[in-house]
């Protein structure tokens, strides 16, 4: 496999080999995929299109995505199984709390404790060349009961709920939420553990690190699920209590006379990444009929000098082709023909009434160039050339911008967090404010511009296509 991904020393990685394995995971070992990850990652990023005045950066999977944890299994008896895991939990937990007899029993049980949407993470110093980073701050299951007990409360399986299982390393993971237990936060601050909101993790992940963005894509797998938990306590069918069933991968009615089973909702939305909610969003890159220009726009909320694609929601009875041509004329006035779809990426820090919204993004081709801005959605829009994108791209500073977020990581962890704006970070090397910038690596709108700078959307034979490259992730 290595000799398909290097022909050679001097040569460029087999591109297409790698996309075919990325898109048809069948054709190796079910249990070689982190092997296949860190095999790839190097050849991946050789991939991409960069040139030393560009400084955007391609992800091999969206940030939240590529989680590396199975929540599902054939067989409903095998010990890694839901419903095998629960009924495992439940007999662990009746064993005395004094007992260490369950740390020694397969498979094991790991816990991510979350309060308040923030998961406990832990800084941890690099090798020297990626220097700072950070990890999720599992703690056993015995461990995890000791803390609560020393806040009174007692752990029950109800508390918990199933994430996944790693069979290679006989490990099930579970999170919890401790919001009302704020006499943890000393607990743990003392083992220089601490709660970190999941968007400054977000932006502190070094994107060339898969164990980190492993970690990113489980803790928003996990705060997706807990608040879910949380906006689902009655029925909404007759009101009554829902009770968690299946591990807490879902909930359903205690009314007997109901039953009603209720699934974690997702929210699609359509991307135009002014748009940060819960709901199925559509997110879109506009472009010109001669693909030489693309139509970014700003909002009121955002930070200073950043500029992004727009974006908005799907309404009911609507395709997403049709809410990213209704989006595009409500907010810019312009209107859109030919719609091609780009990627897709879960976006779990987005308000806590929204914690499964799905943001799909598109290329949209403009038909009309004659921009007339909804003021009530959009401070302003305007269109950008390659060259202008470009260099706002070669501007930003993505990397100094991560690394201050991963030293605020730590000084948190430490107990001495400093308030920082990020977006001083975006400057040109003299200090001076760089005119604009985008959003960064962990957002799908860098990519959705950072493709299209590229070249990665062509015309040709009549039509317009997208290539088919790791870049459409």
């Amino acid at each position: 496999m290595l000799l398909s991904l290097f022909p050679s020393s001097s040569s460029p990685p087999n591109c297409a080999f790698i996309s075919s394995l990325l898109l048809n995971p069948r054709r190796t070992s079910p249990a070689s995929p982190f092997f296949l990850r860190a095999a790839t990652t190097r050849a991946i990023s050789l991939c991409f299109t960069t040139t030393s005045t560009t400084m955007s950066v391609n992800l091999q999977t969206h940030a939240f995505a590529g989680n590396p944890l199975r929540s599902t299994i054939p067989k409903p008896g095998d010990p890694f199984s839901p419903s095998s895991a629960l009924e495992t939990l439940k007999s662990r937990l009746m064993e005395s709390a004094s007992s260490n007899h369950s740390q020694l029993l397969s498979p094991s049980f790991q816990v991510l404790p979350f309060r308040k949407g923030r998961p406990l993470a832990s800084s941890v110093d690099g090798d020297g060349a990626s220097g700072r980073n950070w990890h999720l701050g599992w703690i056993g299951l015995a461990d995890c009961r000791r803390f609560l007990a020393k806040s009174g409360v007692e752990l029950t399986a109800e508390s918990l709920v199933f994430l996944g299982f790693m069979p290679d390393e006989d490990v099930v993971y579970w999170a919890i939420d401790v919001s009302s237990e704020s006499s943890l936060v000393p607990e743990f601050g003392g083992k220089r553990l601490c709660f970190v909101e999941l968007r400054t993790l977000m932006v502190a992940a070094d994107w060339t690190d898969d164990r980190v963005m492993a970690d990113l894509a489980i803790a928003g797998h996990a705060r997706a699920l807990l608040e879910w938990h949380k906006l689902s306590r009655f029925c909404g069918s007759c009101g009554a209590n829902t009770v968690p069933a299946e591990a807490g991968r879902r909930k359903q009615c205690s009314n007997e006379t109901c039953k009603a089973r209720v699934y974690p909702r997702i929210d699609p939305v359509i991307f135009m990444p002014s748009w940060l909610t819960l709901i199925q969003v559509v997110i879109m890159l506009v472009i010109d009929k001669e693909n030489d220009r693309v139509l970014l726009s700003r909002q009121s909320r955002f930070v200073p000098r950043m500029w992004s694609c727009l974006a908005g929601f799907i309404e009911p009875g609507e395709s997403l082709e049709e809410a990213v041509r209704r989006e595009t004329f409500e907010e810019a006035g312009i209107e859109v023909g030919e719609v091609v779809y780009h990627s897709s990426q879960p976006w779990p820090v987005g308000p806590n009434s929204m914690p499964c919204q799905l943001m799909v993004g598109f290329f949209a081709y403009a038909k009309t160039l004659e921009i007339n801005v909804d003021k009530t959605e959009l401070e302003d829009a305007k269109w950008l050339s390659r060259e202008d994108v470009q260099k706002a791209l070669s501007l930003a500073e993505y990397k100094k911008a991560q690394t201050t977020a991963a030293a605020k990581v730590e000084q948190m962890c430490k107990g001495v967090e400093k308030g920082q704006s990020l977006s001083a970070d975006f400057n040109v090397e003299s200090g001076e404010l760089a005119p604009m910038f985008f959003p960064g690596p962990s957002a799908i709108a860098h990519h959705l511009i950072s493709s299209w700078v590229h070249g990665q959307t062509t015309i040709g034979g009549g039509g317009r296509q997208i290539s088919t490259s790791l870049s459409n992730l």
